[in-house]
């Protein structure tokens, strides 16, 4: 997939949905996450007024100021006059205190409440919709268009809020002192309205594009550092950072876009309120002139005009963000309008288990638009007994093990335990009677003990250690710097392949499902684990229905039954010696391996004692 093809983005952005209007996604944000704060709103509503009175009363003040204490030399008027200027002032300072705090508190807990709640949805999505999207578009959500709609809310709740009742006081006042200069001020301001929607437009549309390409670019830094080893041995790294550098220069030459859009704002609104300001000196100038008017009640106006410029801009600019914020609001609203596709029917019940036999009638399953992954498979997993799926990659192995937990569901045919259709019972009670180990172990940064009870947060240190135990585990934990307590790293990377394998094992093993799946369990054991976590597996498994996919076929040999699969079908069944006496696809695959392991040379003692003497 090539992450700096432009085409892409439009395919992304068609795939989150079509762009909703403006005022529908403010509503929307407004019913869903801001009632909860009306209590704090209306606080900040009450601080606002008294900071935009504050700062309304300090341009009035200029009137007794001038008039009443400069030209008029009345001493008298001196210290009220100052008084009230430090009366003023000090509301203004704590009506100001007061709205930032509440707003901050406000804009936060919406943003908090919005990343815990786009969370919780996704971690329900299905696992197409997570795989198509991948961790890096994904994350992206949660950091660059919450990050966005962050600095929207801020910058929206304050300018909607405090420069609005400011500008609201001051527009007041300049009408008290005079209505027809007040007029004659603001006739100009409505003609920059189009110029500064039509900006907003654009910059919606620059952000929005913006947005898919930074998700682009988690995608790929994501790719290449979890992957930075295989970079490294191919000698690709020219190449990734060609791709890093591509996607880089598309958000550069975007946020350049955005930056004229939104930076346009600004002459328009400088040459307006020049504008205003030589009209209001050129006509109030003539009326003082004339004695139509005190040059205190002048300078106040004017005073006013001038204060009232910067909550103007502040408007003005405040299209451009609330634009930017809605651009990733509609992403993150489209993730959360995303449906699971794998979900509990109306009317499921608790899955219960008694055999926990296991079985495949006529189920067909196809990954995207590919070829089917699955065609018509039929196969049985009788209850408490140990079967095996082998057959070469690609053949439907995974798929089959993928079915029965419901990580998909098949495209016909069905999945029964017990006789019931997988799709008719409860997700939590299907899961909680499934054990899993997959050859991707997934650990936590956590500590070892932790990870080992993930799937029983409950379970005592004895019941772990146990576990531990038995995956033939213990004793590389105890030897760790504080044992159970050894924090395993950011995906367990603290740890060896065969070290992480083996706690996915305890884990599945302290979880005690009735059904086991196995796929490639031991695959990053060496020979001595992997005999120590044989030993332990064939204890877990006794009376268990355990289903194990295994390329090495010397790992199942003891199965109950093998079914071995190809081109999503079951080519034949049996016991290993039944398939090698039949001489069909079962010995076809094993007698390369059996080949392999006889002329597998033994250890050259020479060799070895050479080795002794460099070590």
């Amino acid at each position: 997939m090539s992450h700096g093809d432009p085409s892409l983005s439009e395919n992304t952005a068609l795939r989150f949905g079509l762009p909703a209007s403006s005022v529908a996604l403010v509503a929307r944000l407004l019913c869903e996450h801001v009632r909860g704060q009306v209590g704090r709103i209306a606080g900040a509503a009450l601080c606002m007024g008294l900071a935009a009175a504050a700062t309304a009363a300090s341009a009035w003040l200029m009137q007794p100021v001038l008039d009443d204490v400069f030209l008029a030399r009345n001493t008298a008027m001196l210290l009220p006059v100052a008084a009230a200027v430090l009366i003023v002032f000090a509301v203004k300072g704590v009506g100001t205190y007061g709205q930032a705090v509440l707003l901050n508190h406000v804009g936060q807990r919406i943003l908090s409440d919005i990343q815990t709640r786009m969370y919780a949805h996704l971690i329900r999505l299905d696992l197409a919709f997570l795989e198509a999207q991948g961790p890096g578009n994904l994350i992206s959500r949660f950091t660059n268009d919450v990050g966005m709609l962050r600095s929207a809310v801020s910058k929206g709740l304050t300018g909607l809020g405090s420069d609005a009742t400011k500008l609201g006081f001051l527009i007041g006042l300049m009408f008290y002192q005079d209505w027809l200069l007040a007029l004659i001020s603001f006739f100009a301001f409505p003609a920059a309205l189009l110029p500064i929607v039509s900006l907003g437009r654009r910059i919606r549309r620059v952000s929005a594009d913006t947005q898919v390409q930074m998700g682009l670019f988690s995608a790929l830094l994501e790719e290449t550092i979890v992957g930075a080893r295989h970079v490294k041995a191919y000698g690709m790294e020219e190449r990734e950072t060609g791709r890093i550098r591509a996607l880089v220069e598309n958000v550069f030459r975007l946020t350049q876009r955005a930056v004229r859009a939104r930076s346009a704002a600004h002459p328009i609104m400088e040459a307006l309120a020049g504008l205003a300001v030589v009209v209001v000196i050129v006509y109030g100038g003539t009326m003082v002139i004339g004695g139509a008017t005190t040059p205190g009640a002048f300078f106040s106006f004017i005073t006013a005009l001038l204060m009232a410029y910067q909550p103007m801009k502040s408007l003005a600019n405040l299209n451009a963000n609330l634009q930017e914020g809605l651009a990733a609001a509609e992403r993150i609203f489209a993730l959360l309008d995303s449906e699971p596709a794998i979900r509990d029917r109306p009317g499921a019940r608790a899955l219960a288990v008694r055999a926990a036999t296991i079985r495949f009638e006529e189920v067909s399953f196809t990954y995207g638009e590919g070829r089917p992954a699955l065609d018509r498979l039929s196969l049985a997993v009788p209850g408490g007994r140990t079967v095996a799926l082998v057959g070469p990659s690609g053949a439907g192995k995974s798929t089959i093990l993928n079915l029965i937990p419901r990580f998909y569901d098949a495209g016909a045919g069905r999945v029964l335990i017990d006789g019931e259709d997988v799709r008719e019972v409860t997700l939590a009670s299907l899961r909680a009677a499934i054990a899993l180990v997959s050859q991707e172990v997934s650990l936590f940064d956590d500590t070892v003990g932790a990870n080992i009870a993930y799937g029983r947060p409950g379970a005592s240190a004895e019941e772990i250690a146990a576990a531990a135990r038995a995956a033939a585990a213990d004793g590389f934990i105890r030897a760790l710097p504080q044992g159970y307590d050894t924090p395993v790293g950011v995906l367990g990377y603290a740890l060896s392949g065969g070290q992480r394998q083996r706690i996915a094992i305890a884990r599945a093993m302290l979880k005690n499902a009735p059904i086991l799946l196995l796929d490639e369990a031991t695959s990053a054991l060496d020979a001595a684990a992997e005999r120590q976590v044989q030993t332990a597996l064939k204890s877990l498994m006794r009376g268990r229905t355990t289903l194990v996919i295994a390329h090495r076929l010397s790992t199942v040999v003891d199965a109950d039954l093998i079914h071995v699969i190809e081109r999503g079908r079951v080519a034949e069944s049996g016991r290993h010696a039944e398939l090698l006496a039949r001489g069909g696809p079962y010995a076809r695959l094993y007698a390369p391996q059996l080949a392999g392991e006889a002329e597998r040379p033994a250890p050259d003692a020479s060799l070895a004692e050479a080795a002794r003497a460099r070590a």
